[in-house]
Formats: C-alpha cells, sequence, structure tokens
C-alpha cells in the first residue's frame, strides 16, 4: 500500500509566510493612520457637543479642537488643513489632510482624509 501524503511543502510555506507578513507590515503602516482619523472625528464630534460651539469664533474653535488633538498625540493635521464655513446657526468645521508614511525604499503609503462637522445650537447625534 502507498501512502500519499499531504501539506505543504517548506517553499510553499515560505511563500504563503512572506504574503501573510508582507500584509502584516502594511496593516502596522495603516493602522496608526485611521487610528488618528477616528481621533479627528472624535474630537470634532465632542467640539460640536461643547456648550457654545455655534457661537465660537473659529480661532478659538481651532484652539479647543488642537487642544483635544495633542491629547491624542496627534500630528498630521496642521492648523491650515482646518476651514470653517458659515451655516445656519453656527458653523462647518472641514478639515481635510493628508498623511504619507514610508513603505519600502522610495514606495510610500499615502492617506487622505476629510471630515466635516456642524458645530451649531443644536444637539448633535
Amino acid at each position: 500500500m502507498k501512502y500519499k501524503q499531504h501539506g505543504m511543502t517548506l517553499t510553499s510555506f515560505l511563500a504563503v509566510l512572506a504574503v501573510v507578513g508582507f500584509a502584516l507590515y502594511i496593516g502596522m503602516k495603516l493602522f496608526p493612520m485611521y487610528q488618528e482619523f477616528y481621533a479627528v472625528k472624535t474630537s470634532m464630534k465632542a467640539l460640536a457637543n461643547e456648550s457654545g460651539s455655534a457661537d465660537m469664533a473659529p480661532a478659538k474653535a481651532q484652539e479647543l479642537f488642537f487642544k483635544r488633538m495633542d491629547m491624542n498625540y496627534s500630528e498630521s493635521v496642521k492648523r491650515d488643513d482646518i476651514k470653517f464655513e458659515r451655516i445656519d446657526g453656527g458653523w462647518r468645521m472641514n478639515v481635510s489632510y493628508e498623511v504619507r508614511r514610508p513603505l519600502v525604499g522610495n514606495l510610500d503609503i499615502v492617506g487622505r482624509f476629510e471630515n466635516s462637522q456642524d458645530l451649531t445650537s443644536r444637539s448633535v447625534e
């Protein structure tokens, strides 16, 4: 009787290991970018929930936003990335920024993130 072996060869195991390792490496580069974007969204929502945010001057709102971002150790959002526009009952805060992280050699991972939040006297959900 002949027995047929089942399973992976060492070469195929190393190929799978290389693919999984590269995917994990990319994930390690992407996760902090998205974690920071979540912090931006959370800070914007907290600012909108603050009493008097609709009547705040844009400079004051921007200052409070950056205080919240400093607590999250965020460094990607700059003052030029924040724009305010007047809407009925307050302001709309728009944050648009780009994050660039080196990947391998001369290749970079680039993430562009945008979010807007209304700072009005109405309650925010």
